[in-house]
């Protein structure tokens, strides 16, 4: 069974709490996955309990996702970034990388608190630090893994940010980042 249109409670861009419309073909931002487009409600029994579902199709991966449309609020779903706030993204991945003194753990701690916030800059800033610091000297496993969720998110709601394929977000960031004056240091 589809439904068209489902009333939600969310927090938009800026962090105000908002009512929102959401509807098949919207592009919405699922923190620590990334961004998607709905492609559906769909209404499922789970442990007998029929409940409602939004169906999101992710540009990277071909992935899909069901989260239940009475937890949207609660992971955080968010609007995609306008493409006016993408100078905010390059800015942060010109910026001076951020470096967290300890081990590995300590460090992949550190970024994955960042990367939950769900802000794209806090994951622009995650990508930039473990690319340029994968450059100099190989992350670790654990690190590695992050790394990639880091660039998945980032590229993913770039694409629609931008209206672009995921080929060529890919390239700009690679391009953005070698521009990185800090990274040489």
């Amino acid at each position: 069974l589809f439904r068209s249109l489902k009333m939600l409670y969310i927090n938009d861009i800026n962090g105000k709490k908002v009512y929102l419309l959401l509807q098949i073909g919207d592009r919405v931002v699922y923190p620590m996955h990334g961004a998607g487009m709905i492609a559906g409600i769909e209404e499922c029994e789970v442990l007998g309990e029929d409940r409602s579902y939004y169906v999101i199709q992710m540009p990277v991966g071909n992935m899909r996702m069901m989260i239940p449309t009475d937890n949207v609020d609660i992971v955080g779903i968010r609007d995609v970034i306008p493409e006016s706030r993408v100078k905010d993204v390059e800015h942060v991945l010109t910026e001076k990388p951020q470096r967290v003194i300890g081990s590995w753990n300590k460090r992949f701690h550190a970024n994955l608190e960042r990367m939950k916030s769900g802000d794209i800059c806090d994951v622009a800033a995650v990508a930039r630090d473990l690319i340029l610091q994968d450059r100099k000297r190989r992350v670790s496993s654990g690190e590695r893994r992050l790394l990639d969720l880091a660039k998945q998110i980032l590229v993913s709601e770039l694409v629609y940010a931008c209206d672009k394929s995921p080929e060529e977000i890919e390239s700009w960031l690679e391009t953005t980042l070698d521009e990185n004056r800090h990274a040489q240091h």
